[in-house]
């Protein structure tokens, strides 16, 4: 178990059982981020409904949002977040070498334009104050039409909730990409590096 800012506490009880058994299943191992949470049940309950929501818009294509995510996710810092969205990209039939290659999105030769300048303003997004730029507003919109970029721009900002709460928690990497055998993720730049 690695260690967090608020100690892990036993998860006890049916829906906690319930919650130990589909971890399991999914990720071969409770995370200590539920351990974490199970301090205040209905907060991870409802925590993770929200996340369950986010996950079933379909205005955004997959992979863009999945890129997004883990791209918001690096620039944030959240290892758990990078991982496990890595993770789940092969449960999701996404394309992993791509996946693996968002935190040096900028150097790698794999994405498209389209999957960079989704990249770019979710990095955006990510920075305090807001970088993202009515240039780039305007290419996204043209390019995905405005369901899409409000999904984008929304998937973002539930990924800057989960990730900056996961980092002030200190909620690291478990390695669950490793754990199924995936290739280790790219490591990212740190001459190209977003501004925090």
């Amino acid at each position: 178990m690695t260690s967090t800012r608020v100690p892990a506490t036993e998860i006890t009880g049916v829906y906690g059982s319930l919650l130990k058994t589909m971890s399991r299943r999914m990720f071969g191992q409770v995370p200590d981020a539920a351990g974490v949470m199970w301090h205040y049940p209905r907060l991870l309950k409802d925590a993770m409904g929200f996340g369950r929501k986010v996950d079933s818009w379909n205005r955004l294509d997959r992979d863009l949002a999945t890129f997004a995510a883990m791209a918001a996710a690096g620039a944030i810092g959240c290892s758990f977040c990078l991982d496990l969205h890595y993770f789940m990209s092969r449960n999701h039939g996404l394309d992993e070498r791509k996946a693996r290659e968002v935190p040096r999105w900028r150097e790698s030769a794999v994405f498209t334009p389209l999957e960079r300048r989704v990249m770019e303003y979710a990095e955006a997004m990510c920075q305090t104050p807001v970088g993202v730029t009515d240039e780039m507003s305007a290419a996204l919109l043209e390019e995905l039409g405005a369901p899409a970029l409000l999904e984008l721009t929304f998937r973002v900002a539930a990924m800057n909730m989960t990730a900056r709460g996961n980092v002030a928690l200190g909620i690291r990497s478990q390695e669950f990409a490793a754990a199924c055998g995936l290739p280790p993720l790219a490591t990212a730049s740190t001459k190209d590096a977003a501004p925090a």
